[in-house]
């Protein structure tokens, strides 16, 4: 069961703690997930009532962390948003009648402007499915391997995985990414088609796939925690 997460007032600000216990924690632990938000992890043995007193006497350095994050960038209209690493300004056509297009360096939308967030989710997520489902499987064929099944999703701990039985998943954000990043991720599930492991003989699959993976890498390190921030 999830533990309620506890509501903390920074000072007029109240802001949805998440409470997590880990049997390999030795002490409490505040941190922000770049997609969660704020989160305190408790030892074993400890109680809730524990975890809030340390977070009110902590609540000045919490306050002062989520001031610096970046803020979210909702998908309303002037908003800009990136589609492989290219922005585009999301511009409301209500006249249009065409659903949404991009052309003219923007993503464009029609019909009304209460509905253009949720068109332009559902547009990113077709995108993302169309290019990574290309990807996995063209990929896939260079190496003689066909995965069982592709699937998108908003996945929170990691960009792709691998199944033993060879389903391939993604998160539908890899498609604001810069191309080569999201031509990394696929080849490196892909790659697991072949080797469950990270030795060597995987690597030489992924460079066989994509070339030297090195700055596909350090881009998903640098910015990958800022792709949460859309929507």
């Amino acid at each position: 069961m999830t533990a309620a997460p506890i509501l903390l007032d920074l000072g007029g600000r109240v802001v949805p703690v998440a409470v997590r216990a880990s049997p390999l924690a030795r002490r409490m632990s505040l941190r922000i997930d770049p997609a969660a938000g704020p989160v305190v992890v408790m030892p074993a043995g400890a109680r809730r009532a524990d975890a809030e007193r340390f977070l009110t006497h902590n609540r000045v350095w919490l306050a002062e962390r989520l001031a610096r994050l970046p803020q979210r960038v909702p998908l309303v209209p002037g908003a800009r948003i990136p589609l492989l690493g290219i922005d585009h300004d999301i511009r409301h056509v209500p006249e249009a009648r065409r659903g949404v297009w991009v052309a003219d360096g923007g993503l464009n939308i029609s019909g009304r402007i209460e509905h253009v967030p949720r068109r332009a989710l559902d547009f990113l997520r077709a995108e993302a499915r169309r290019h990574l489902h290309t990807r996995a499987f063209d990929l896939s064929a260079r190496i003689g391997r066909t995965p069982c099944r592709v699937s998108v999703r908003d996945t929170r701990s990691r960009w792709g995985s691998c199944s033993s039985r060879g389903d391939l998943s993604f998160s539908w954000r890899l498609v604001l990414a810069p191309e080569p990043v999201l031509a990394y991720v696929v080849a490196h599930e892909v790659a697991h088609l072949v080797h469950m492991n990270h030795s060597p003989a995987f690597w030489a699959v992924v460079a066989e796939l994509v070339g030297d993976p090195r700055a596909a890498k350090r881009w998903l390190k640098a910015n990958g925690a800022g792709l949460h921030l859309y929507g």
